[in-house]
């Protein structure tokens, strides 16, 4: 793959790609040009609350809302939890069909006898890893190559 930069002040920025398919290096690409021009804002009764991701434990779904989990608060999101999938870097990933996890804020898996993986977050926050997710979820930390 070739890459061309062009620094050209007068006009506005954008990211071109010309691929055959859509790679991992793809979606990486588009998932960081896409961070950068939308701040995250989180909800909480009066207060509208900026974003900082690395702080972000996870995005859970909960009674049919999205919230993000920040250490202690909860914070209401206004989208669905596939539009922020789309639009996260590449340490979020879906452990779940109802959560979004920072994997530099896990602290530990736990293992259970059945094989299954429990993510304990560094809040004290845990949930699991659907079977679905698993091999995913395994890549990306590395137990698996």
């Amino acid at each position: 793959m070739r890459c061309r930069i062009i620094i050209d002040p007068q006009r506005e920025e954008e990211v071109l790609i010309y691929t055959h398919e859509k790679t991992p290096l793809v979606e990486s690409i588009e998932r960081l040009a896409g961070t950068q021009n939308t701040p995250l804002v989180g909800y909480s009764e009066r207060e509208i609350v900026p974003l900082s991701l690395p702080d972000v434990v996870c995005f859970a779904v909960e009674e049919g809302k999205v919230y993000a989990l920040c250490g202690e608060r909860r914070l209401l999101m206004k989208c669905r939890l596939y539009q922020l999938e789309g639009c996260l870097p590449m340490e979020f990933v879906k452990i779940n069909q109802s959560c979004l996890a920072n994997l530099r804020q896990v602290e530990r898996f736990a293992v259970s006898i059945g094989g299954s993986l429990n993510v304990c977050f560094k809040n004290g926050h845990s949930d699991y890893v659907s079977r679905r997710q698993l091999k995913t979820v395994k890549e990306k930390v590395g137990m698996i190559v």
